[in-house]
Formats: structure tokens, sequence, C-alpha cells
């Protein structure tokens, strides 16, 4: 599968237009919401949005191209980056400078809604607790690629099905 960077792009901007105001929302919060809301549209849809590939670290998920493609939002002027504080932490914070021309379906936006909606409110800590629950990051190996068929292996409190079908 070929990364979808035009795709991806489009879901960091949609995300962050959405929840970069939130003062607990940085880095590990974009990086856990891409996942799940490209699990979960593998999970109902059979294919990935944007075929990012996700790595299991010890500080959580790693989409492979997040840092390169950040990299040029910020130095082709659509973000701003700061560190700002949070409670006793430093948080990466990210913010939109322009208005993005995005584009999904209807089905990925009620799905991308539905993921912001259960799960932006979260800290870094929460998110990352309940992501490593999640059965294809259980299954994989720490610095490996997590596999996104495991999707199928999710139980009650992480299959999609029960909310979106």
């Amino acid at each position: 599968m070929k990364f979808n960077r035009t795709k991806y792009i489009d879901l960091i901007m949609y995300i962050l237009t959405q929840c970069s105001y939130k003062p607990n929302f940085g880095k590990t919060m974009l990086c856990s919401l891409l996942y799940f809301i490209d699990f979960n549209h593998y999970e109902l849809y059979g294919r990935l949005m944007t075929n990012e590939t996700y790595i299991k670290s010890k500080r959580g998920i790693q989409p492979a191209h997040f840092r390169e493609v950040m990299n040029d939002l910020i130095s082709g002027g659509y973000l701003f980056f700061r560190k700002e504080p949070y409670y006793n932490r430093l948080v990466n914070k990210y913010y939109p400078i322009v208005i993005p021309n995005v584009k999904f379906s209807e089905m990925e936006l009620e799905l991308i809604r539905y993921c912001l909606n259960k799960l932006s409110n979260r800290n870094a800590y929460s998110i990352t607790k309940y992501a490593i629950k999640d059965p294809p990051i259980i299954i994989a190996g720490l610095g490996d690629e997590i596999d996104f068929r495991y999707v199928f292996s999710r139980d009650k409190e992480y299959s999609i099905l029960k909310d979106m079908h």
C-alpha cells in the first residue's frame, strides 16, 4: 500500500483545527488519534485511510511519516510549533496557521468526528494507557510495525463496529 501523503496531511490539519486549542492536546494525542482513525477505518471498511505505517515504541505509537510531514508543514508555513507547560511537563503543541481545505467523504468525516469525540479529551498518559491495550498494539513487538489486520481481534471496548454500524 502506498502512503497517501495528501490524505495524511488533510487528516492532521483537520484534527488540529478541531483540537489544538485544548491544553492537553499535543504530539502524543495527535499520533494516537491518527492511529485510531486509521485502524478504525480498516475495521469498518477493510482499508486504511492514509496507509500510514505505525510502529510500537516505548512511548506508545510512532507514525513512520510523522516527523517528516510535520517538519514540512511547519517549514511551509501551515503549522506553528511550540512547547507549552501542562501541569508538571511540557507538551509539544502544533497550531494550524491556515484554514485547511480538506476533502473527506461523509463516511470518513463521521468516523473522524466519532474518534475525536471519544478520545480527544484524554491526556497523553490516559490515551497511551488506553492504546497499549488495543490488540494490534499488544500483538506487535517493541519497535515493530503494528499490523492493522489485528483490529479483528478487538473486544467490545475497542471495536468500533458496535458504534458505527
